[in-house]
Order: structure tokens, then sequence, then C-alpha cells
């Protein structure tokens, strides 16, 4: 589990481990990671420090669990930035590279390195990555962040089809606005006046309604689902959203 910290990655660890299940934490931030092994306080839980856009750090991960846990059944690749931000004629190329390799790279590396070890135990398994709304159109989100979630779409749909002779689905979730330090940034009432202004669903979108969907997605419950970005969303496509023609300017910080 990716991204595993805090927000959506932290809320899907405790709902898994709430389910019987073994995780393994990645995070950057070993403060974070840290402090969600203490809340979930289970011997069930570890924590690896990782830079997801190293494969080195993703190797490790993946041989902690075996370490630790002796398989891995699932995968989440869940970590994320927004990462660049701005008119296209002022991005950066640095900007925009760091971005594609937390958001897209990690999905690679966790991917290759986890159907690898599913292969070899031979038992299938089931990888869920985070997208976003924001790959699914042209106003979801600031371009460079937009780019890498249609290309963990992508890139879902065809090591689908690849990993399919091995028993192995993969699928993605594409949340909306979900209320998280990461959309907000300190700034909440921005969440709830997108709730009020264009997102059709009453209610504020939060981590554990993406959990449901992820676990879902990892289990047996949909063992003929593979290839799919399942969006959770609260209607927000299906009104046709212009996030990125309403204040983005808090996500410059």
């Amino acid at each position: 589990m990716t991204g595993a910290g805090g927000g959506i990655g932290l809320e899907i660890a405790r709902r898994f481990v709430g389910d019987g299940g073994a995780v393994v934490l990645a995070d950057l931030n070993p403060e974070r990671g840290t402090a969600a092994v203490a809340e979930l306080g289970d011997d069930r839980v570890a924590f690896v420090e990782s830079d997801v856009s190293l494969e080195a750090d993703v190797e490790r991960v993946f041989d902690a669990a075996g370490r630790r846990f002796g398989r891995v059944d699932a995968v989440f690749n869940n970590a994320g930035i927004g990462g660049a931000f701005g008119p296209i004629v002022k991005q950066t190329v640095d900007a925009w590279d760091a971005t594609f390799a937390v958001n897209v790279r990690s999905v690679f590396l966790g991917t290759k390195h986890g159907a690898r070890v599913m292969i070899e135990q031979g038992t299938g398994g089931t990888i869920v990555n985070t997208a976003s709304v924001a790959g699914l159109s042209g106003g979801g989100g600031p371009q460079a962040y937009s780019a890498t979630k249609a290309a963990v779409i992508s890139l879902t749909q065809t090591t689908a089809v690849e990993l399919a002779q091995h028993r192995i689905r993969v699928n993605a979730v594409c949340p909306g606005a979900i209320y998280t330090e990461l959309l907000h940034r300190g700034r909440p009432e921005q969440t709830d006046r997108w709730r009020e202004e264009i997102q059709p669903w009453p209610e504020r979108g939060l981590p554990e309604m993406i959990a449901d969907v992820a676990c879902w997605l990892a289990s047996d419950a949909s063992r003929f689902v593979t290839g799919e970005a399942v969006t959770a969303d609260g209607g927000l496509m299906a009104a046709t959203p212009r996030l990125i023609d309403h204040d983005l300017a808090h996500l410059r910080r």
C-alpha cells in the first residue's frame, strides 16, 4: 500500500486490517508512517519508508512484505501528488517530470514488482490503482496532474489484459473531490464549495467512500472485474465537471 500515511491510503489500510488482512504501509514521510502503524495498532501492520518513484525503494517494500507476511495477494498503488500547476507555457520540465515520477512511475513500479511476486506465487491476485476523474476529462484538474491520471487509467487497462492469464486482476478507482489535505491544502471550505456548486450528490466526498470501492475491487466480490476504471465522484462526471475553471490557486501551495 503506497501513499499510506494519510488520506485515502490510510483509510484503505484501516479497512483492510479491519477485515483481517496484513498490510505493509509505504510512505515517504516516516513520521506519518510510524503514526499510521501506531493508530492501526496491530501486529499485522508494517511500515517501510519509501520513495515510490525509485525502483530500489519499491523493491524493498515487496521484500519486506515477503519477509514479514510470506506472500502478496493485493497491491494498492495509491501514492500521488498535485504536482506541477499553472499555464502550460510556464511549466518547467523538472516540475512536469516530478509529477509523472510520483503519479505514474510509481504505479508502473508497483505493478511490475507486485505482478512479479504474484506470478511466482502462482495463485493470482489483484492490483488497484488510484486514478482520478481528472484523467477522464479536460476540466477535472491541472494539465500535468490530469495527464498522469489518464496514464494510470491506460496502464491499468493494458496491464489488466496482459496479466489476466496469471489470474491477476488490475483495476483503478477514479475519485472525485475527496476531502483530504491533498485536495484542500488547508482550505477545507474549497471542497465544500465544489460540493455545493458542482457535485450533484449532497454529501462531502470522504476517504472511506473511496475505500469502499478500492476494497471491493481487491476482494473476491469483484472476481470478474478487471481493466476497469471505477468512478466514485458523487455524480461529478455526470454533471460535466469544470473544476479547473474554479478557484484552484490554493493548489500552488
